[in-house]
């Protein structure tokens, strides 16, 4: 056997810890190490791979590759779509508040002019700011929407293939 530490071939190495690594050690150099004791659980807090359970590495490995994964901007939303008429819905709540176009721009810290453009459907609001003015105006401006394209008959929808494109003659 050859001590990890001085290299030299001996007949005998025991296991040690120096300085946070184990290493076989002839009986000369065992004495700049510590004695090692196995244990199922490692210094960092997870158990070593052959006791069933993941090691560090296959574990960040599986972070990563669900990291990695592509996903799904629609679905994020949860189905949920700002409403067609968004900009008469607006206007007319904020009528109801008897402010002006101004005074309302200002009581949520938004520009007139953005205002102007989202009651004239011109602007279509980011998130934030549609939940800026449904909290202002009391209103609701997102509907929940469902997943529309049902084929008709018993078959299901499996997404759009060439039978979708052809008229057939009945």
């Amino acid at each position: 056997m050859i001590c990890e530490m001085c290299g030299k071939d001996v007949p005998a190495t025991r296991p040690m810890m120096v300085q946070g690594a184990k290493l076989n050690l002839c009986s000369n150099c065992a004495k700049f190490g510590d004695s090692y004791k196995p244990s199922n659980r490692s210094d960092d807090g997870h158990y070593a791979s052959g006791g069933g359970n993941m090691s560090v590495i296959e574990e960040r490995l599986e972070r990563r590759e669900r990291r990695m994964q592509t996903r799904d901007i629609y679905a994020a939303n949860g189905g949920v779509e700002l409403i067609d008429n968004y900009g008469a819905v607006v206007r007319k709540a904020r009528l109801k508040t008897g402010m002006t176009e101004e005074q309302f721009a200002k009581s949520i810290n938004e520009k007139k002019g953005t205002i102007l453009k989202i009651e004239a459907q011109s602007l279509v609001p980011d998130d934030k700011l549609i939940s800026k003015l449904e909290r202002a105006l009391g209103i609701k401006l997102k509907e929940a929407v469902q997943e529309g394209g049902a084929v008709s008959g018993s078959q299901k929808s499996q997404g759009m293939t060439l039978g979708n494109f052809i008229k057939t003659e009945k």
